[in-house]
């Protein structure tokens, strides 16, 4: 699949939400997205897609995407409509677990809660930021956490530097 092309089969979780070829897919996208981060010697390198259950892309970023401050998951949430009912039913892909509290600035509240509050209640990640404990943060508000790793090489690999 070329990098930048939208995978064709749906976003829809499988039997008892196991991955489906399409979350393989938005996954990678993911991870390569990524790569596309300005280097941090503080902050994780993170690629995010935001696909609606239909499989349309409702929008992707990376860190430090519009400045250096910048989380992944804050700019593709950004990017589309808090109001977008397709939220509920979206999937948001992310390289490594996006929701730990960001260690480059103070924040009065958990990137958790942010995606928790964004109305999505299904993430994948390829693998957990070190240290973190959000996914159970995730779980307890109703979101559904699938890791693939499988993806955890690509993920990490952009963050090197850091692990």
């Amino acid at each position: 699949m070329n990098e930048d092309r939208t995978p064709s089969a749906c976003g829809r979780p499988g039997p008892g939400d196991q991955p489906t070829v399409a979350d393989r897919a938005w996954l990678a996208i993911a991870c390569r997205l990524a790569t596309h981060c300005p280097p941090s010697d503080s902050a994780f390198s993170v690629g995010a897609v935001i696909v609606a259950d239909d499989g349309t892309e409702l929008a992707r970023a990376h860190s430090r995407e519009k400045d250096t401050d910048t989380h992944a998951e804050e700019s593709v949430l950004a990017k589309v409509d808090a109001g977008d009912p397709r939220l509920p039913d979206a999937t948001l892909y992310s390289s490594l677990e996006p929701f730990a509290e960001p260690a480059s600035r103070p924040r009065p509240r958990t990137r958790a809660r942010l995606v928790g509050e964004s109305g999505v209640r299904r993430v994948v990640t390829a693998c957990r930021e070190p240290g973190t404990q959000s996914t159970e943060s995730l779980e307890a508000a109703g979101v559904t956490v699938l890791e693939l790793p499988e993806y955890a090489d690509a993920a990490k690999s952009p963050n090197a530097h850091l692990l």
